[in-house]
């Protein structure tokens, strides 16, 4: 997968297209990324005794991974990436238009 709990990713497409957002969570094997007031969804809560009361909740749901783009806060948008090796043998990604290290 191309991003990883943590990053911040912008929206390419679909109703919640161009929102920013960090991953809250991310599930390699069905492809899909939960973003941090991306996809909210409405859910009917039933009670439970000592632990959580009735209601309408709202919360966010997994998007798929390719709806998402990494995001370069040097260029402000989302951007493609490159990776690189330093000398001590760790692997970081770089912005493709600015050149600069999108981890911390």
């Amino acid at each position: 997968m191309h991003v990883k709990k943590g990053d911040m990713v912008v929206v390419i497409s679909g109703d919640d297209k161009g929102k920013k957002g960090k991953i809250l969570k991310a599930f390699p094997k069905t492809g899909k990324v939960l973003v941090e007031g991306v996809n909210i969804v409405t859910k009917h809560q039933k009670p439970r005794p000592g632990i959580q009361q009735a209601g309408i909740i709202h919360e966010e749901a997994p998007i798929n991974s390719s709806k998402v783009m990494l995001f370069c806060p040097n260029c402000n948008r989302g951007v493609r990436y490159k990776t690189e090796i330093l000398e001590n043998g760790e692997k970081i990604r770089v912005c493709k238009k600015c050149n600069e290290s999108l981890d911390k």
